[in-house]
């Protein structure tokens, strides 16, 4: 078979080598025939004992977590239990049953295409990649409708050292609970047909720190079982049936990364100083409290970004039941507790009405440009209120920061500063302990925002540039869109000035300001924003200490003129030689 090369998203850094374990493709090509009347009852019933036998599936998965199993990956079969409870898969599929006379395979999988068919309208690509949980948990049911064998029946190998570790997982979409039938089982990599940067493939591969290439169009059936490939984590690529000096050149490179990640070990405790005397702060985003450990084991020095909507995700608009004021202060506290003594910064809720948070009805909204993060806080006050009074009672337990995120006008600022202190004031009254001096900041993430600074210095105490949906918004570019991700491009010479605008004018200001985005924990890009004037990132804890790594070889007196002459670039081309170049200084 002659070797082609396949092109994807890459999600999760690294190179696999290794043979193709193919998965059973998606299951919802089913029968379609109409059930007799006095069938019908009988018919609703094997949907039920089908979903009835999902739940115990997800649970049981659920009691075998192991216990270093990624945070996420419990967090995603939660969602996956909260999905099979709520009316629009349990109860309207049975409605299609008694009043179509549809069998159940069919009912279902009807309900699951309007579903998907409404979520496809959504432009915020966190949201819009959620309909494949939907999709694969309808997959599980059907599974159990139609007595197909799991996705994943993995044979178990000769014990040789060619079928030990080097299985490379191929599919057009792996659900996480999926994913943790390969926990007692080596394998390399992932490569998916679906997905893109946010999917839970990508989430996953980025905790477990494995390479991964999401939505390489029609892999799966470009595939076959067995084949030799090439997963290159860093560009995307996927290469099939290599040829043997192909093989052999990236085989000198994945062994060359294992060895250059024993050095990067060693760096965990050594502080992160150019080489001129800078001290730069690295910080880590996490998504639970359960994160924690691995920001400390990386050496962070605290939690750049708590995302706090991890812990409405799913069960909010699948229940209708958001987290109780008192169940977010547990996980805020076990945060800053876990931390011992270094700061964690809370984003408040950056979701919105588009993300379903009462019915899945609300899909139909855009949510890129709707109301998302503040917006929507703002507009459920007795919900921002809860969620203020559980992270300044956090605050009582060590330090903590408060990120606004979405801000862009001058009004929102200050009605968000209103509720704050009426939080607080709630919190005197009900004599519970908090850090009256809690500081609060702001996500940078509009253009808007970023071209009225001051606006947000005078009255606010740190800034927070979230790139990825500053550059977002500044190119109108949906990155999760195949067809235009090629122009998502960090260094657009538009948001280098954005970037570089706003760390400047902090600096002046007076004001710390951090990068969160995915740009703060991409090494290639260390240097342009030291030279910049950044001096504090947060970044995924895996990233961490390849950033590290960058800093401790860079000299700020060469770095800085060389970045002020890159800022004065229009053309892309010139800028990205440029960068290449600045990173061999």
């Amino acid at each position: 078979m002659a070797s082609f090369t396949l092109h994807g998203i890459p999600v999760s850094r690294g190179i696999a080598i290794g043979r193709a374990h193919l998965l059973a493709p998606a299951a919802l090509d089913v029968k379609h025939y109409l059930i007799p009347e006095e069938q019908v009852e009988a018919e609703v019933q094997r949907l039920q004992m089908a979903i009835a036998a999902v739940h115990k599936e997800l649970q049981t998965i659920w009691n075998e977590l192991p216990k270093d199993s990624p945070a996420e990956l419990g967090a995603f079969i939660d969602v996956h239990a909260l999905i099979l409870s709520d009316p629009m898969i349990s109860e309207v599929p049975l409605d299609i049953i008694r009043s179509r006379y549809y069998n159940a395979e069919w009912a279902l999988v009807t309900q699951i295409d309007e579903l998907s068919a409404q979520f496809d309208e959504i432009e915020d690509t966190y949201l819009r990649e959620r309909k494949a949980d939907i999709q694969q948990v309808g997959e599980r049911v059907l599974k159990i409708l139609t007595g197909s064998p799991s996705a994943l029946q993995i044979s178990p190998g000769d014990g040789s050292e060619e079928s030990a570790g080097r299985m490379i997982v191929v599919a057009h979409d792996i659900s996480p609970a999926d994913m943790l039938q390969f926990k007692d089982r080596a394998f390399g990599g992932f490569v998916t047909d679906l997905g893109g940067q946010n999917s839970h493939t990508a989430i996953v591969a980025r905790s477990l720190d494995i390479p991964a290439a999401v939505g390489v169009t029609n892999a799966s059936a470009l595939i076959e079982q067995d084949d030799w490939i090439i997963i290159d984590g860093d560009a995307g690529v996927v290469i099939v049936d290599p040829p043997s000096k192909v093989l052999e050149q990236y085989r000198e490179r994945q062994a060359r990364l294992v060895r250059d990640r024993k050095k990067l070990s060693k760096l965990r405790k050594t502080p992160a100083v150019t080489r001129d005397g800078t001290e730069i702060t690295l910080c880590a985003n996490i998504e639970l409290p359960d994160d924690c450990p691995a920001a400390l084991e990386a050496g962070a020095s605290g939690v750049g970004l708590f995302r706090s909507e991890f812990l409405f995700m799913g069960r909010a608009g699948y229940v209708s039941k958001l987290p109780s004021e008192d169940e977010q202060f547990e996980s805020y506290r076990k945060a800053v507790v876990t931390m011992k003594g270094r700061p964690v910064t809370i984003r408040t809720l950056d979701i919105g009405a588009d993300k379903p948070l009462d019915t899945v009805e609300h899909t139909a909204l855009n949510p890129a440009l709707g109301l998302r993060a503040i917006r929507f806080c703002l507009a459920e006050p007795q919900m921002f209120l809860a969620q203020l009074r559980a992270i300044l009672r956090a605050s009582a337990f060590g330090p903590v920061k408060l990120l606004i995120p979405m801000l862009a006008h001058s009004f929102e600022i200050d009605q968000a500063l209103v509720m704050i202190e009426q939080a607080k004031s709630q919190l005197r009254e009900a004599n519970k302990k908090f850090d009256p001096l809690v500081p609060v900041g702001a996500m940078i993430e509009i253009p808007a925002a970023a071209l009225t600074l001051p606006v947000f210095v005078k009255r606010l105490d740190f800034l927070s540039i979230g790139t990825n949906d500053l550059i977002q918004y500044t190119l109108a570019i949906d990155r999760a869109d195949h067809e235009v991700a090629h122009l998502y491009e960090p260094l657009h010479p538009a948001v280098l000035y954005l970037l570089s605008t706003t760390i400047a004018v902090g600096a002046k200001a007076g004001i710390p300001v951090s990068v969160c985005g995915e740009m703060a924990g991409d090494a290639r890009l260390t240097r342009v924003l030291l030279g910049m004037g950044l001096r504090e990132f947060s970044m995924h804890p895996t990233q961490l200490l390849t950033v590290k790594q960058e800093i401790l070889n860079s000299d700020l007196a060469v770095v800085t003129p060389q970045v002020k002459r890159i800022l004065r670039m229009m053309e892309q081309k010139t800028i990205v030689e440029a960068v290449e170049q600045l990173r061999k200084l």
